[in-house]
């Protein structure tokens, strides 16, 4: 299976190591030259959970050097936004059946199945992975790679493309990739995207009664609307759906247990969105809570919450606003 990885970051970089090192055939493409040329020089090194990796790499260039050629598959695994951007440059890499594999955060899957189609298998990654810098990474977590048909279902090009990958990473396949994109955004809508505006973690702003009370009603909208669009979230770290719901969450002893798994999995977590912040890129609020803004409009789904996240985040990377615990009291406030 002739395969691309788009992206050296965190994750591409991570994946197309653990590929090189198992004796997978792969291509890797970078945003620029000088990111080619170092990884060309250097191969790529990963430390960390799953063992130690130092490969080279053979098959390194810019996206745009891939021109002409055709691969059966090609991951791609940059930021949501640059996903976005370059999405229809990719379908015209693929060979006549071939398959291109977003596993970005949010609703880019299906956004980008909605635009190019069939070719589009969705997936989403549970890998934690950091870049120190180009060629060099920590894998962070013994994650997986959750893989599916948008539609729902199972199919043969879903288990082919497990076992091809599953080589190097874990790889898993669902018959509700759908659901199970839902059940990672509604954990990033109100861990990772707070974590951003409060500038620390979970389990930092979790103890103010502000903090908790923005959780609730963020993940509670984002709940609203999965379930509205005809979602079956699945279970990720915890039930999708908290104890005692009925509209919205209701606090007790079941609740409270069911918060405390969350902080397990998820609370001494830095935002991956905090850094992207405090290194000056583009965030993927968009795609995160602003995705859930722009489906909740088509079923009138009432999200004041998940806007006025989406709202501070922006702020915040113009300059207006710098991430302080404080900003989760003015989320409430703008959401009445």
């Amino acid at each position: 299976m002739n395969t691309l990885v788009v992206g050296a970051g965190a994750l591409g970089g991570v994946i197309t190591g653990r590929l090189l090192d198992a004796g997978v055939e792969v291509a890797l493409a970078t945003r620029d030259r000088t990111s080619s040329d170092r990884v060309l020089t250097s191969g790529i090194r990963i430390t960390g959970v799953g063992g130690d990796v130092m490969v080279d790499v053979n098959r390194v260039a810019p996206l745009s050097d891939y021109t002409g050629q055709s691969f059966d598959l090609v991951l791609l695994a940059t930021k949501a936004h640059d996903a976005i951007e370059v999405a229809s440059k990719l379908s015209g890499l693929l060979e006549p059946g071939g398959t291109l594999l977003p596993i970005q955060n949010g609703g880019v899957p299906q956004m980008l199945g909605d635009r190019l189609g069939e070719c589009v298998l969705g997936g989403l990654s549970n890998l934690g992975a950091t870049m120190t810098e180009p060629g060099i990474y920590e894998q962070r977590n013994a994650g997986h790679l959750l893989i599916g048909e948008l539609a729902g279902g199972e199919s043969e090009r879903a288990e082919g493309v497990r076992q091809w990958l599953g080589r190097a990473v874990e790889v898993r396949v669902t018959p509700n990739l759908r659901g199970a994109v839902w059940s990672k955004l509604l954990l990033n809508c109100s861990v990772t995207t707070l974590g951003a505006v409060a500038g620390g973690t979970m389990r930092e702003y979790i103890t103010s009664s502000e903090g908790r009370e923005v959780f609730e009603q963020a993940y509670d909208e984002a709940l609203s609307v999965a379930l509205a669009s005809g979602a079956r979230p699945e279970r990720m770290i915890v039930e999708p759906i908290p104890p005692a719901r009925s509209g919205r969450s209701v606090r007790s002893e079941e609740y409270d247990a069911w918060l405390d798994q969350i902080l397990k999995g998820y609370g001494d977590a830095r935002p991956s969105m905090l850094q992207d912040i405090e290194r000056g890129r583009i965030t993927e609020i968009d795609f995160i809570n602003g995705y859930v803004v722009s489906i909740a409009r088509q079923f009138s789904v009432h999200t004041p919450v998940n806007a006025a996240i989406v709202e501070t985040v922006h702020a915040i990377t113009r300059g207006q606003l710098a991430p302080d615990p404080s900003l989760l009291e003015l989320i409430l406030q703008a959401s009445q």
